[in-house]
């Protein structure tokens, strides 16, 4: 391994640069406040906040796309800056991955990674010597935003040595989310035997966009996975369907039963495994000290949304909303609607959220309780510090990088792991300096 750097500046590039992940280009922000010069690729930067912040000044100092919609509270978006007053170090465990996209800890701490084009899983030692790709796994859709998603060791992993991952599966007529889980067998060629798989997003639809993919074990042995909402019109429309996978979240078994406690069980026509609805696009998902699933998804140009996600709660999507389409082009009439939930933070401009950790480790006591993003068009790891389930404070970290952050993961030992989003895509770690 070597360390990249030593420390983190306190400064926090705070920007908006360049398109959401897998969309069109965005129109660069007008000239305002403290922009910088744009940059080569036509995205605009906001300046460095430096030093203490006394004034409560945001982080965020770029004019919304939609200045016409209005917080819903106080604090539902551009919180204060904050600075840790950690230094960190970041050191570079490996590299060399084609576009990684999750992170999931063995208990001998060592990790699996997913690369999502290629399909890969590799088992990465602490020390960062890759395994080769673990055989067996079924082909993915690898194009634009499909391949191989997030992946997850089993609660139960150290007496059924399985694993769960999340991809998109090609299909006659299409493709859709899957969910599959094996028995990952070690060794110096590792495989998976004994697949199946355990969820099917329904209805297939030729789309490579807005699948979701993460996945979350509740304490209770339950697995959540995140959906999106496939992006094109036929699939937006599906978002608040009940008869419809998209745009949800849903709750099964490990096996891929239902729980016969989700809300949604017994409804005629309802797609049972549904815990909640009216999403756009999750891939940022955690959960919080009191077993709590939160959640960031993909706004469209503006809109990006913290929620804390409740059984059988409608959050809007596409009804509701805080941002606009990529050409300009107005989606939602109100942010506000009756039986629908508001978001527990937004950002305009977006800050293109995947990963997401809750941190609760030792290394870092200030960070306790704080919600940690990784950011794509943002190139930065996002902090949240919340208070009373609001969010009070944010920071920007990891912009020295210059790099698309795909995922962030709390290490056993406390450490932060991250991973890059590129060709070379890099598996760093965060400890104190």
């Amino acid at each position: 391994m070597r360390t990249l750097l030593s420390t983190l500046a306190f400064a926090a590039l705070l920007s908006n640069p360049g398109a959401a992940y897998g969309q069109g280009a965005r129109k660069p922000a007008e000239q305002s406040g403290n922009l910088a010069p744009g940059r080569a690729d036509g995205s605009q930067q906001t300046q460095p906040r430096e030093g203490p912040n006394p004034t409560g000044a945001p982080i965020e100092t770029a004019p919304p796309n939609v200045p016409e919609f209005k917080p819903a509270f106080p604090g539902q978006t551009r919180a204060p800056a904050v600075q840790s007053r950690t230094a960190i170090q970041v050191t570079e465990v490996a590299s060399g991955f084609n576009k990684p996209w999750a992170i999931a800890f063995l208990p001998d701490q060592r990790m699996l990674v997913t690369e999502k084009p290629t399909g890969n899983l590799f088992i990465v030692t602490p020390q960062g010597a890759k395994s080769p790709a673990v055989a067996g796994l079924p082909p993915v859709d690898g194009r634009n935003q499909g391949g191989l998603l997030d992946v997850e060791v089993g609660p139960d992993y150290a007496k059924s040595g399985l694993i769960y991952w999340a991809y998109y599966e090609p299909r006659e007529g299409g493709n859709g989310l899957a969910v599959a889980r094996a028995k990952l067998v070690d060794g110096p060629k590792p495989r998976v035997e004994g697949l199946k798989v355990i969820f099917r997003m329904q209805p297939t639809l030729e789309s490579t966009l807005h699948a979701g993919g993460r996945l979350v074990f509740a304490p209770d042995g339950k697995l959540f996975v995140t959906l999106g909402e496939r992006s094109i019109l036929p699939g937006r429309v599906q978002a608040r369907d009940l008869k419809s996978h998209f745009g949800k979240v849903v709750r099964i078994n490990p096996d891929g039963s239902v729980p016969r406690d989700n809300p949604f069980v017994g409804r005629k026509e309802a797609k049972p495994e549904i815990w909640s609805l009216g999403h756009r696009n999750i891939l940022s998902a955690a959960l919080d000290a009191q077993g709590r699933l939160w959640e960031v998804e993909m706004g469209p140009r503006g809109g990006d949304e913290l929620n804390l996600v409740e059984k059988a709660k409608d959050y809007g999507w596409p009804t509701i909303g805080y941002g606009e389409e990529y050409s300009g082009a107005p989606i939602h009439k109100s942010t506000q609607g009756p039986g629908m939930e508001q978001p527990v933070y937004y950002w305009d401009p977006v800050i293109s959220p995947s990963g997401m950790t809750i941190y609760t480790g030792a290394l870092f006591p200030e960070w306790r309780d704080n919600v940690f993003i990784g950011g794509l068009s943002s190139q930065a790891l996002v902090r949240l510090v919340l208070e009373n389930d609001r969010v009070v404070g944010e920071e920007r970290l990891l912009t020295d990088l210059d790099a698309r952050i795909r995922e962030v993961v709390q290490g056993p030992e406390g450490a932060l792991y991250v991973l890059t989003d590129a060709s070379d895509g890099k598996l760093l770690k965060l400890t104190p300096k």
